[in-house]
């Protein structure tokens, strides 16, 4: 890791990439172990990312390298910021467009989709949908007397103020949902509010979008501490994790 000389703070900078979010795997790229190095030599930054395998998806790569070069910009005292991507197949092509000031379009040009926005906004729906189940599956759990029919009636006030009504609700901001005491917990993927008898078919489509969203944060960083032994350091263990995470192993 760089040492800090005189300008922008080392920690200032981490913190700056701790709110940059893997679009698919809805985690910081700090808690994931994505961030390979950070240098910051007087008001000059560098950093490397680093992802699970060299063919992960070019545009969840483009994003996150974007959104670190954008959080480090923004960093009082940060005059000069390199961000590059290591070891991917497209890392050369993803550097170069970043230090150009290319863009996505500028940079992968005729493969380029014809905007980004959507496909972010289509994983921050997934992100509030996991949340939402997360939620409300721990209010089902705390109380036995609970149906999930319940779960239409519930609402933002009746959560607890933990980590995962924090979560939620962060969630929801990004969306534009309401985030008053008196909002519906349970949502339709239209933002509607279903009635007690569509509770548990809304409740079992979100189950399986958070267990597909956790399933692939779970695989992708043993992916990770398999390329990069000692990787496995860097990650903050998630919350719901019984077990240290171990490396992946290959059978031959």
């Amino acid at each position: 890791m760089g040492a800090v000389l005189t300008g922008a703070r080392y920690d200032d900078v981490r913190r700056a990439l701790d709110t940059v979010i893997d679009p698919e795997l809805d985690e910081p790229v700090t808690d994931l172990g994505f961030v390979a190095s950070v240098a910051v030599d007087g008001r000059r930054v560098e950093v490397h990312l680093r992802l699970p395998t060299s063919f992960c998806s070019p545009n969840f790569a483009w994003l996150m390298v974007s959104d670190a070069y954008d959080a480090v910009s923004a960093v009082d005292g940060v005059e000069h910021v390199v961000v590059e991507l290591d070891d991917h197949h497209d890392s050369d092509l993803i550097n170069r467009g970043l230090a150009a000031g290319a863009g996505y379009k500028g940079t992968f040009k005729h493969e380029a989709l014809d905007n980004l926005d959507e496909l972010r906004a289509t994983f921050q729906r997934k992100a509030h949908t996991a949340a939402m189940e997360r939620a409300l599956t721990a209010y089902l759990r705390a109380d036995p007397t609970r149906t999930e029919a319940d779960l239409a009636d519930v609402r933002l006030g009746d959560l607890p103020d933990d980590s995962g009504t924090e979560a939620l609700v962060h969630r929801r901001e990004t969306l534009g949902l309401p985030v008053d005491a008196d909002a519906s917990v349970l949502l339709n993927d239209d933002g509607t509010r279903p009635t007690r008898e569509q509770a548990s078919p809304v409740l079992r489509r979100a189950r399986s979008v958070r267990i597909s969203v956790d399933g692939n944060a779970h695989f992708c960083r043993g992916l990770l501490a398999t390329r990069y032994p000692g990787a496995e350091d860097d990650q903050v263990p998630r919350a719901d994790d019984a077990h240290p995470l171990l490396p992946l192993s290959v059978l031959s």
